[in-house]
């Protein structure tokens, strides 16, 4: 079971945690609905425009660990002024968040990685966190579409691992929920 227990924008404000999950992508890649798919309810709001996101929203999984929903990288219009604010809110985030164990990356398995998706992967690494790809959107491509875009992927991303996944099938939910805890 999730449940969504706050909205934060700096440290001050985030709630208290032993174990983080911080979930990461381009906007309109479907974190949100993957969220609601890979737990099985509707705990994330699923916005129809890219960039609904704008601040760090936490949910309790079970109460064994939280799940930090952050707002989308790319696409979405924001100002010089809030792209700034952004990335200072994820720096003081992976910079101070001592209880963040894992990265969850959402990409879109119909397009290659975006040099945003390549800054986010060695931010990850500069911080030592382990990082787990997720390619969205499989159902909207065949089995050997999404057997060549994971290859592409992972040769992009540099990761050995990406599971292709469906919010809309909700394909692989429980092989997913039991990845992250296997990581934390």
């Amino acid at each position: 079971m999730i449940r969504f227990i706050k909205s934060a924008k700096s440290s001050v404000d985030y709630p208290e945690s032993l174990k983080e999950v911080v979930l990461v992508g381009r906007s309109n890649v479907g974190k949100s609905s993957f969220i609601n798919a890979v737990f099985n309810q509707k705990a994330a709001y699923v916005g129809k425009t890219p960039g609904k996101t704008r601040l760090l929203n936490f949910f309790a999984v079970d109460d064994r660990y939280t799940l930090v929903d952050v707002p989308g990288y790319g696409f979405a219009k924001l100002s010089n002024n809030e792209i700034v604010a952004f990335g200072e809110m994820m720096e003081e985030y992976f910079s101070k968040r001592q209880a963040l164990k894992l990265m969850v990356m959402i990409t879109d398995i119909r397009h290659k990685p975006t040099g945003d998706d390549l800054d986010m992967i060695e931010f990850a690494r500069y911080h030592h966190l382990n990082t787990l790809v997720i390619a969205n959107k499989d159902d909207k491509l065949s089995n050997n579409q999404c057997l060549k875009q994971i290859k592409l992927i992972k040769e992009i991303l540099g990761v050995n691992e990406v599971m292709a996944f469906s919010a809309i099938e909700k394909t692989d939910s429980a092989k997913i929920r039991d990845l992250i805890e296997k990581h934390l």
